[in-house]
């Protein structure tokens, strides 16, 4: 078949047309512009249909992160005497790059992060999404991503929620951070939780950034929303969720009711107590045990690791469930549920590929 005929019979079968023109590049004030911008509910329309393809195979990535040695961040920026004022922190100096596919797209999602950056006027991380046809790898889209990054973090929030057993509406939540994260956190649990939430405690490492989260939602949000400045009502809580940039647990394992359910997004936050108690007692899961077992960054991992094993070789042995094979958990009320979630990059290709959608849609009917 000579070549041309070739490319008219591929073309004729392509879910797309060869793509033969530069990607189109997205920054914030260009999505903005076009009106592409993704609304809390289409970003959970999007994830919906991430969870179902990942669940059914049709869907798959992967992450790699490059972490660099704070020591050497410090005496590079010649800052040494600066670390003081991030006591208790990670700084999460790291290079991170997650690539996916599905049935019609493909992607890369490369990340940049510092905590440091705050004293500079910068974000702590930005995300920058290649969008791709899926048959051609060829680029579609370069969107800056970093606003969807955290919209999909956040978006575990209403799904945990969704797993746990708590059979009374009322819920009281305690959120542990007040960043970007933690702003798309209330914003999921109010798009698909609210009717059941009665009040969520907001914690941070600086009081002053959970009383400015405060004031900035609470008039928006359908649940009240209070800053708090210990864990003294953290008792009172029926979910706990921890976004923060800690660099160790931020609660006592008896400071918790013993039926609490926890949602852990952030680093090494939780107790190796807690994570036992509730291995013991309930249901422990991740989104994914290879991902969060390989990266080893946050306290469900570590207490395998530092013992010489993996949570990838004995999660499953434990019982340990992942949200990217099974949907229904079935677990029984009044027993406590502690889920890590890594963030998994799929989920970013879904919502990137629904921002690029709705951009090319507005941009054809302009």
């Amino acid at each position: 078949m000579p070549a041309n005929q070739v490319v008219s019979h591929l073309t004729s079968n392509l879910r797309f047309s060869p793509h033969r023109t530069e990607p189109v590049v997205l920054d914030e004030t260009q999505i903005a512009a076009s009106g592409a911008g993704l609304s809390v509910a289409e970003v959970h329309a999007a994830l919906d249909q991430a969870w179902t393809d990942l669940q059914n195979g049709r869907a798959l990535g992967h992450k790699s992160v490059l972490s660099l040695p704070e020591d050497e961040f410090w005496q590079d920026a010649g800052l040494e005497t600066r670390p003081v004022e991030f006591a208790g922190e990670r700084l999460g100096w790291k290079l991170s790059c997650l690539y996916g596919a599905n049935p019609n797209f493909a992607g890369v999602k490369v990340i940049g992060a510092n905590a440091f950056n705050r004293l500079l006027g910068l974000r702590r991380s930005r995300s920058t999404y290649i969008l791709m046809e899926k048959l051609t790898m060829q680029p579609l889209a370069i969107v800056d991503a970093t606003a969807l990054s955290a919209a999909r973090t956040g978006a575990y929030a209403s799904k945990v929620l969704g797993l746990c057993p708590i059979e009374t509406d009322g819920i009281t939540v305690f959120l542990f951070g007040a960043g970007p994260i933690a702003m798309a956190i209330l914003t999921s649990l109010a798009e698909r939780a609210a009717p059941r939430i009665a009040r969520v405690y907001l914690k941070a490492l600086r009081f002053e950034s959970a009383t400015a989260l405060v004031a900035s939602l609470s008039a928006t949000l359908p649940f009240d929303l209070v800053a708090v400045e210990d864990n003294r009502v953290l008792s009172d809580a029926d979910f706990v969720v921890t976004a923060t940039n800690s660099d160790k647990p931020v609660f006592e394992d008896d400071e918790l009711r013993r039926d609490a359910c926890l949602l852990h997004l952030g680093g090494d936050e939780v107790p190796v107590k807690t994570l036992r108690r509730v291995l013991r007692q309930g249901q422990v899961g991740c989104d994914d045990l290879e991902t969060v077992s390989r990266r080893n960054s946050q306290s469900l991992a570590l207490q395998f690791s530092r013992t010489g094993s993996s949570l990838e070789a004995l999660g499953p042995h434990l019982g340990i469930l992942e949200l990217s094979k099974t949907s229904d958990w079935h677990l029984q009320p009044g027993t406590p549920l502690s889920v890590t979630c890594v963030g998994l990059p799929v989920l970013d290709l879904y919502v990137v590929a629904a921002l690029f959608q709705k951009y090319r849609a507005n941009f054809q009917t302009a």
